[in-house]
């Protein structure tokens, strides 16, 4: 691939981070009595949600946009790194295939679970995104800062790994009443390291690794 215009596509991560922060921010506005302290961000995509339509055009670049960015980011790594941190950065390529599929097939049909099977499969689908965000972070962390092969990829992803934890952590103790703020840690979490990855894309894998 044409290294210029690799480095020019590497920009949609922040693309795709800008959009996801327009839909997550600017929905609610077209969802009455919707509390974000309290309720997930699913919520204003749901089937049913009055905001569905507002968060299709704001975050009409999120996935496509993301998911140029991680593929491109496969295909151009192979030639950096340890295996520790090009493992990584492929399982956080599938994860968010998985994710753009697999809630594009199964968004929630209502704010909150109904327990349809629709509902379910979303619930499948985020126990699968959160494992490979756990498991994809915790091996660039570990490549990249235990191994010493890109230490600047290494400390954004452990920052963005701890927003993960933090984020199930407080989803798990916290009233339900402020649910919604720590989910926003997780989601938030993915987005913005999809950002990074395209950035360093951008600048170029070689002036990333360590010397």
């Amino acid at each position: 691939m044409n290294e210029k215009l690799a480095r020019y596509l590497g920009w949609l991560g922040l693309v795709s981070l800008l959009s996801y922060t327009a839909a997550v921010v600017f929905s609610p506005l077209a969802y009455p009595g919707y509390d974000w302290m309290a309720q997930a961000v699913s919520d204003l995509s749901a089937d049913a949600a009055p905001s569905r339509v507002l968060w299709n055009r704001l975050g009409a670049l999120y996935m496509p946009c993301g998911i140029v960015c991680v593929t491109l980011c496969c295909i151009t790594v192979k030639a950096h790194f340890n295996r520790a941190v090009r493992a990584g950065i492929y399982l956080f390529a599938l994860m968010n295939w998985i994710s753009a599929v697999g809630y594009a097939m199964f968004p929630l049909t209502q704010a909150g679970i109904s327990g349809q099977l629709q509902d379910v499969m979303h619930l499948v689908v985020t126990a699968a995104v959160v494992l490979l965000s756990i498991a994809s972070l915790t091996l660039i962390v570990y490549g990249g800062l235990r191994q010493r092969s890109c230490p600047a990829l290494g400390r954004w992803a452990l920052a963005a790994l701890c927003l993960m934890l933090a984020g199930a952590a407080g989803t798990a103790v916290l009233p339900r009443a402020y649910f919604g703020i720590p989910e926003r840690f997780s989601v938030f979490a993915c987005a913005g390291f999809t950002a990074v990855l395209g950035i360093v894309e951008s600048r170029g894998w070689e002036k990333q690794e360590a010397v």
